[in-house]
């Protein structure tokens, strides 16, 4: 049986590891389904081949695509870099792909869609998110609830849908909430994997990288713990138990 290929992102360790924990019990895995590579700390294997994975989990993490190059830190190039340089593969053979949040950057740019902060950012909390009339025929989303709160927390977003994709999830302050490019490549923007602790733990850890003003930290916190996130986990599960 095929593992997965999870790659995270976040530089801060309790946070991935926080990360990491939320998505194999939203996927319903034991560690030893999944290989974890942490790219922060860590290079992909030489000669790696997607192929030999039953799919791809992209975490989400501070960086942002759209920023000034010359603005990014090294470690920001070299994991934008090897995400990025999977991407032609991934669409190449339809592979099963599921990025969570800055995925969903990355996978809108690799297809030639406009990723910016002009439009579209979401403050750090729950969103009210719609399913669009083609998520009826996807087995990611058919039968979730029509209207429903996820976490979100992003500065940039996807401007317009990238070409041949189809928009499955949307939300008042940011259209673009989950999207598929073929019938096995996946993104959200906001967080499959997340519920309120996972929520609190990053508000703690990020409360000074610009999301929110750092005053904020215990309303936003507040927030989180009233929401009720069911919607999205079960997304996340159904992509592993699909592929898995």
């Amino acid at each position: 049986m095929k593992r997965f290929l999870i790659l995270q992102l976040r530089p801060e360790t309790d946070a991935a590891d926080a990360e990491y924990a939320s998505i194999l019990g939203k996927c319903e895995m034991p560690p030893g389904r999944t290989h974890r590579i942490r790219l922060d700390c860590e290079d992909l294997p030489e000669g790696l081949d997607i192929t030999d994975y039953a799919g791809v989990i992209v975490g989400g993490g501070p960086g942002c695509v759209s920023d000034d190059p010359a603005s990014k830190t090294p470690l920001d190039v070299r994991i934008e870099g090897t995400i990025m340089g999977l991407m032609p593969r991934i669409t190449e053979l339809d592979y099963p792909f599921m990025g969570c949040c800055y995925g969903l950057g990355i996978l809108a740019a690799h297809l030639g869609g406009e990723v910016s902060k002009a439009r579209y950012s979401e403050p750090v909390g729950p969103s009210t998110c719609t399913l669009t009339e083609d998520a009826a025929d996807d087995p990611l989303t058919t039968g979730l609830l029509p209207v429903f709160d996820a976490f979100v927390g992003h500065k940039e977003a996807v401007q317009d849908l990238p070409p041949d994709c189809t928009h499955l999830i949307a939300s008042a302050p940011c259209p673009y909430q989950m999207i598929r490019w073929g019938k096995n490549v996946y993104a959200t923007q906001f967080h499959p994997e997340a519920d309120a602790h996972d929520f609190e733990e990053r508000i703690n850890i990020y409360k000074d990288h610009g999301y929110f003003p750092p005053e904020d930290a215990q309303k936003l916190i507040e927030a989180c713990h009233a929401a009720e996130i069911t919607q999205p986990g079960e997304i996340l599960r159904r992509f592993a138990h699909r592929y898995g």
